[in-house]
């Protein structure tokens, strides 16, 4: 029997394969699709101290290599998640949820925290540093000297497991340092990467931007990011300390895709693009794609292989 299935943070998940917050998950009947479908699990959309609309309409473009988004940040707000994964908890209690959030400010930042350790949740927080699509709010992760900050703050108030989300870095050197950050603390995980911040895509007919939001900047994702995400993924497992697991995220279209990110490291992947693009049942495929490679190499568990890249002599 070929398994799919993975551990994360010592927890047990049926199969590798999850959505990536900010797709099907902003409501109840989102996220049921995704419960419904293959997926080992499910993240909630990145959470705010308040509800938000998001970025005014259009902010979403389709390409043919991918997408271009600057949704953001639209969410329901944190209470209204945590209620959703308590009603989760109750009638699936053997499974474990991913709740996605995202503060303004380090504050910000704990008092989610302190919402979640004051409610029923069981499972794992994804604290996003790397959101490229709310106006006046930097990326984060690109702040090396607040990053720590705010992992600092984070480990005094929380004490579940806890994982960030990153943006893609680009040069050694950034790996290097942020591997050196990340390793001072207990995380659980990183989430590496999110969508490549401030691309720009036109329309040559109107010769007019795709999307609305900042003049036409957004996050770039799909088959544009799948070279980044992978070197991403595997520069992270190659520095980070092993109890630090990697969820890779970027350009997963396929079984292949998937294949190729647990060969670099990944203990999960996320599917975000593709997953807006083809519906929840893309687990089925992708799942099913991954376990014929598999079989076509001899390998019966994701542990034969994951992060065993081989380099050219």
């Amino acid at each position: 029997m070929i398994s799919t299935e993975t551990t994360l943070a010592g927890i047990h998940f049926d199969n590798c394969l999850m959505n990536a917050a900010g797709v099907y998950c902003y409501d109840a009947d989102e996220l049921n699709q995704i419960q419904k479908s293959a997926a080992g699990t499910f993240v909630t959309k990145s959470a705010t101290v308040v509800p938000r609309a998001g970025n005014p309409e259009p902010r979403y473009l389709s390409t043919p290599w991918g997408s271009i988004n600057s949704m953001g940040l639209p969410n329901k707000g944190l209470p209204y998640y945590l209620d959703y994964v308590s009603q989760q908890q109750t009638l699936f209690p053997e499974k474990r949820y991913f709740q996605s959030i995202t503060g303004f400010n380090i504050d910000e930042d704990e008092a989610l925290l302190k919402q979640i350790t004051d409610s029923d949740f069981n499972g794992l927080v994804e604290l996003n540093l790397s959101c490229p699509n709310v106006p006046g709010k930097p990326q984060t992760g690109y702040d090396f000297e607040t990053v720590e900050q705010i992992l600092t703050r984070v480990f005094e108030v929380y004490e579940g497991p806890l994982g960030v989300k990153l943006p893609p870095y680009f040069d050694i050197v950034h790996f290097d340092q942020m591997a050196a950050i990340l390793n001072q603390f207990p995380l659980a995980f990183i989430n590496s990467v999110n969508s490549i911040g401030n691309g720009l895509t036109i329309d040559a007919a109107t010769e007019r931007v795709s999307i609305k939001p900042k003049h036409g900047f957004g996050g770039i994702g799909g088959d544009y990011i799948k070279p980044t995400a992978l070197a991403n993924v595997h520069a992270f497992y190659q520095r980070l300390k092993p109890e630090i697991q990697i969820i890779g995220t970027g350009g997963v279209k396929s079984g292949q895709d998937v294949f190729e990110h647990l060969l670099c490291g990944a203990s999960m992947v996320q599917v975000g693009t593709a997953l807006h693009k083809e519906g929840p049942q893309i687990f089925d495929r992708l799942t099913a794609e991954l376990q014929t490679i598999m079989q076509q190499k001899g390998y019966n568990k994701i542990a034969d292989f994951k992060g065993k890249l081989k380099y050219l002599d």
